[in-house]
């Protein structure tokens, strides 16, 4: 069986951590390998560092700062930053990006955080991790504006059009598929996904959100109050989704996804 990787998720989440032990069991059972777990703040980079001491070798690390988090960070956000990642040499950067999907954004600002965060992953050529909602024209001219990591970067769970694909490959973006891609109402999404060159796909969780629909889950979990939470055992389920929204074997499939998992984020 071909090893899964998981390209993005949030097991360091307080909804997840009850269950823990349980959750990455029910992973490994599964063939998950690897999976990169991505902090949005200050507040949650110890906990991802501390999931990556844990568990060395199942989670690869991710230190990055969300456009949703801006107003939380401190004056020393970069310091503490570059100061996790020279502890975790091969981390990566994110989850960060731009958002205008929010209230009241403050897209100044978030640019001005970005463009850091990307001039900082192309210094170090480290796996970035970008977040995009409502934004795609200020990122692309982000992007073809600023020199970019050699590895490329990652559009963490893709929801643009599969004209973005063209735009955005070139670059050197590698496109990430999430379970809330299989809902019926994504098919414009999931077009785009048929769009993607084999070798710039990639596979996420986004654990414990964009929870997939029912004939994917099959590891049902739920948070205390017994609201539905997407378990990242569910990552072979949705290589499966991924396979039929593509026409293909799910065996090939694995098998790509594990290069390209690999080639962007290091053996």
């Amino acid at each position: 069986m071909t090893p899964l990787f998981d390209a993005h998720n949030h097991l360091h989440d307080a909804r997840l951590a009850p269950h823990l032990e349980v959750i990455v069991s029910a992973m490994r059972e599964t063939g998950i390998e690897r999976c990169v777990v991505n902090g949005t703040s200050q507040d949650d980079w110890p906990q991802v560092a501390d999931l990556a001491k844990r568990f060395p070798g199942f989670v690869q690390p991710s230190f990055g700062l969300h456009p949703w988090k801006l107003d939380a960070r401190g004056s020393n956000w970069l310091t503490t930053l570059r100061g996790h990642l020279d502890n975790f040499p091969h981390s990566g950067l994110g989850e960060c990006g731009l958002d205008r999907w929010i209230q009241h954004p403050n897209f100044a600002a978030q640019e001005d955080v970005f463009l850091t965060q990307l001039a900082l992953a192309t210094e170090r050529n480290l796996p970035l991790s970008i977040h995009c909602l409502q934004a795609w024209g200020p990122l692309l001219t982000c992007l073809r504006g600023n020199p970019r990591p050699a590895r490329g970067f990652l559009l963490h769970s893709f929801g643009g059009s599969a004209e973005l694909v063209t735009e955005l490959a070139p670059l050197g973006a590698y496109f990430s598929f999430s379970g809330q891609f299989l809902h019926s109402r994504k098919e414009i999404v999931r077009a785009a996904f048929r769009k993607v060159p084999a070798d710039r796909l990639l596979l996420e969780t986004d654990a414990p959100d964009m929870l997939p629909p029912a004939p994917h889950r099959t590891h049902p979990l739920a948070d205390s109050e017994g609201i539905p939470l997407n378990h990242p055992a569910n990552l072979g389920a949705l290589l499966n989704g991924l396979a039929e929204t593509r026409d293909c074997g799910g065996d090939a499939l694995a098998a790509i996804l594990a290069d390209n998992f690999k080639n962007f984020f290091g053996s």
